[in-house]
């Protein structure tokens, strides 16, 4: 008679080394379970399957046979051809999301994984060896850090804009994030993004930001700068300062991970959903990070902070974001009540103009809007731009034979001091008035 050979596993041979000792009498039910780590009930289950089949009843029944479970070959040949043909690039876990949403296959991201392996879409990755870093805890309140940088990507794949950036703030504790798309990485841009911040969830504690110029000034300092230990602030360093808001640099790119790894997942899941989208153009682009993108991630990627509390600060009366959040430079009010900026003459409103205004420092704003205003003392002044008026040019007629030309009057009665006496001068709004071009009539002696 020909034996039967039986494919056994190592439990199996485990489990039928206990069971013969238990038929031969060696140990009992109870030392078999323990051994086998089972309850006695099967330990008799066992027994009495090997006494009537011999050792064939140490197998399964199930052993071998498809699950009934199992999905279709037919759906998995479709969902390969889907795949294939549209999500080529994707991950399968990023490519099972999109099955389920769009084609209505909903698995699970290993099947979807399995899947690809078999058709050559996906490849196992190799663990790579990197530099170890130590992890750092996340903050316990949501507002009270937050990660702030921009990346600079393909985010269009060539459609449309040749070159967008994606500049976003993602909070420590949470990983709540908010993000939008700009042409360039600018100072006007980043102020744009942390004034949405603000109106939304207040004034956070700190920034968390490289060291990039915008955040701090990298030129070596001057002489009075190193004596004086002030270092000089950039627009933005001003602007978090006048909010309440501390700044910390990170020293290395593994410092701000928490914002690393969002722009790596949006370089994935955000490029690929504006490609089905067809995005090309930044307010598209924009559109589509808002409505779609982040609430998604708001949704999906964040976590709860250890503290319930939330951090950020109520906004005050004294924190007008229009001022704060703007280009702020001081200049210096001149005696005609004009100032100098952007390469232009500016002069106050008449009405707007007092005593005790000239020779003082204005704080001059360009803000994000276009608008120019001046203020003083906290009070706005309205400027207007003026060009100043030519002085008529005078043609010396050349000397005849030699002659010497006319003396200079060195006294007092020169031209440009006409109209002005030693003790009593011309009052206050003759001199606005002469400053705007108009003649005053000067008093006979």
């Amino acid at each position: 008679m020909e034996e039967e050979q039986l494919l056994l596993t190592r439990r199996d041979r485990d489990e039928l080394k206990v069971l013969h000792e238990l038929r031969r009498g060696h140990i009992t039910q109870r030392e078999a379970a323990e051994q086998l780590k089972l309850t006695e009930r099967w330990i008799r289950e066992l027994a009495g399957r090997i006494e009537s089949q011999g050792d064939r009843g140490i197998i399964h029944g199930l052993r071998g046979r498809p699950s009934t479970h199992k999905i279709a070959e037919k759906i998995a040949k479709k969902a390969v051809t889907i795949i294939e043909r549209e999500y080529a690039d994707f991950g399968p876990t990023l490519a099972s999301e999109y099955l389920a949403r769009d084609h209505k296959i909903t698995v699970s991201r290993e099947t979807v994984r399995q899947w690809m392996l078999r058709a050559g879409l996906w490849k196992r990755r190799k663990q790579r060896l990197e530099q170890v870093h130590v992890w750092r805890a996340r903050r316990s309140c949501f507002g009270e850090l937050v990660q702030w940088d921009t990346s600079d990507h393909d985010w269009l794949e060539g459609r449309g804009e040749e070159r967008i950036y994606l500049i976003a703030m993602i909070d420590d504790a949470s990983s709540r994030a908010l993000a939008r798309f700009a042409r360039q990485d600018s100072t006007a841009e980043n102020m744009r993004l942390v004034w949405a911040w603000l109106e939304k969830h207040g004034r956070f504690v700190d920034g968390y930001t490289d060291r990039a110029g915008l955040f701090e000034t990298n030129r070596p300092n001057q002489r009075d700068e190193e004596r004086d230990g002030k270092l000089p602030e950039t627009q933005i360093g001003r602007a978090l300062r006048e909010l309440g808001i501390g700044r910390i640099s990170a020293l290395s790119p593994q410092a701000k991970g928490r914002i690393e790894r969002f722009f790596e997942t949006a370089q994935d899941r955000l490029v690929k959903g504006m490609r089905k989208q067809k995005v090309r153009t930044l307010e598209g682009a924009n559109v589509y990070i808002e409505q779609e993108y982040l609430p998604m991630w708001n949704e999906r990627f964040t976590v709860r902070p250890a503290n319930e509390v939330d951090a950020h600060r109520p906004m005050g009366k004294e924190h007008d974001l229009a001022s704060i959040l703007s280009h702020v430079e001081p200049r210096v009010m001149g005696q005609d009540y004009t100032i100098r900026y952007g390469g232009r003459l500016y002069q106050l409103r008449r009405e707007q103009i007092g005593p005790g205004l000239k020779q003082q420092t204005v704080r001059v704003e360009q803000r994000l809007d276009g608008r120019l205003v001046v203020q003083w003392r906290g009070k706005p002044l309205e400027a207007k731009v003026c060009e100043p008026a030519r002085r008529p040019t005078h043609r010396t007629p050349p000397r005849a034979n030699g002659a010497a030309g006319k003396k200079r009057n060195k006294g007092g009665n020169h031209g440009w001091m006409k109209g002005f006496h030693l003790h009593g001068g011309p009052s206050l709004e003759e001199v606005v008035a002469h400053a705007y071009g108009e003649p005053w009539e000067q008093e006979s002696e």
